[in-house]
């Protein structure tokens, strides 16, 4: 374990500057290695290869594709694809490329490929001469730290964690192992962070919470600030989009559990309980006290009013506004948020409204008519 100098002018270790290395070596695959990380059927020849994934309509020669919706038929049939990864009722399609790997599911199966293809890049250890270390801070070889990077006292970091340029990691905060903090990152004093987590640019993690006491009405006097005391806390395995703010508790904690994925520009409030596994899509907003159990859906910009608690496996669809419980395994629509059929139903009746105000007004005039 190495311990900052608390100098201010930061620790000099190797050059690395907390970034990549540069990118992986790109290779090419084989018909037959694409089939046998997949665990696919390959029909066609097994020497083509490979260099890259592209989308079925506009894949060349050197591209791996894939098909899975026969909504995708005409563009497979003219596609340029050297080898398509499909599903196995449309594997026996006329037309298209000939070289085809037959599985269960195109999109899981591109996750054992595009490893393969596109490897990670690599990065080398070191704390750049620019980062400024506090006393106190720890941390286990290896690392890298990269420009102009703030650690506050009593920081404490992981192996093999990566922290961007730029990013403030405020005093006492704590960073698991295997943890990639991308450029701007700000976590404030009281953040702790688990094993694997991935912090994309200008995440801002433990910033105080929206907690006031209004000022007596007519009184002219200023809404006073509720401390926030607590702390936010991330756990293993999830990854956090750019831009998106998470709230520090104010006498509680926000916790944020296991596996799960937030997008970019999302709010999530002070002491909101967030299960494992839940996937939260851009410009969902959260308020305070709220809890989200596990495998919770939110589509974009969702938004869960305070103190609400959303059901196991429930799903919000886009927009939804939430303003009261939900009930676990369902999916709600709309604002207020309801049931998705019932909120479908409704708003086909809205649609059929205006030729109804039009039959209503037409009879209104024949009955207001003169009689000839």
């Amino acid at each position: 374990m190495n311990t900052g100098e608390g100098s201010g002018e930061g620790r000099v270790g190797s050059s690395g500057e907390g970034r990549g290395a540069g990118p992986g070596i790109p290779r090419r695959l084989s018909a037959a290695e694409i089939a046998a990380l997949t665990q696919g059927q390959l029909v066609g020849p097994a020497d083509v290869t490979v260099a890259g994934v592209a989308p079925i309509d506009r894949a060349g020669p050197d591209d791996l594709s894939f098909l899975a919706s026969k909504r995708y038929l005409p563009y497979f049939q003219q596609s340029r694809a050297a080898v398509v990864l499909c599903k196995p009722d449309l594997a026996q399609e006329s037309g298209g490329p000939p070289c085809r790997v037959i599985v269960r599911d195109p999109h899981v199966a591109l996750l054992s490929v595009i490893p393969v293809l596109y490897p990670e890049p690599t990065w080398a250890a070191g704390i750049h001469t620019t980062a400024v270390i506090g006393r106190g801070a720890v941390w286990d070889e290896p690392v890298a730290i990269g420009p102009y990077v703030v650690l506050g006292d009593g920081v404490r970091l992981g192996r093999n964690v990566r922290v961007g340029a730029a990013c403030v990691l405020g005093s006492g905060v704590q960073v698991g192992d295997d943890v990639q903090l991308y450029p701007h990152v700000v976590c404030y004093s009281g953040t702790i962070i688990g094993n694997r987590v991935i912090l994309h640019a200008g995440a801002r993690l433990g910033a105080d919470g929206f907690g006031y006491i209004p000022g007596g009405p007519g009184k002219g006097e200023l809404p006073r600030k509720v401390p926030q005391i607590g702390r936010c806390i991330i756990g293993d395995d999830v990854e956090i989009g750019a831009n998106t703010t998470i709230d520090r508790g104010s006498v509680d904690d926000t916790v944020i559990g296991v596996g799960t994925k937030i997008d970019n520009l999302v709010q999530i409030g002070h002491n909101c309980r967030i299960g494992a596994r839940c996937l939260i899509a851009g410009q969902a907003g959260i308020a305070g006290s709220t809890h989200v159990e596990d495998d919770v859906f939110l589509a974009g910009q969702a938004g869960l009013a305070d103190h609400v608690t959303i059901g196991r496996g429930a799903r919000v669809t886009v927009q939804g506004g939430v303003i009261g419980d939900i009930a676990p395994g369902a999916t709600v629509s709309g604002y207020p948020a309801r049931s998705h059929r019932e909120f479908l139903r409704a708003q086909g009746a809205l649609y059929r409204l205006a030729q109804i105000v039009d039959d209503l007004e037409a009879l209104v005039r024949r009955k207001e008519e003169p009689h000839q």
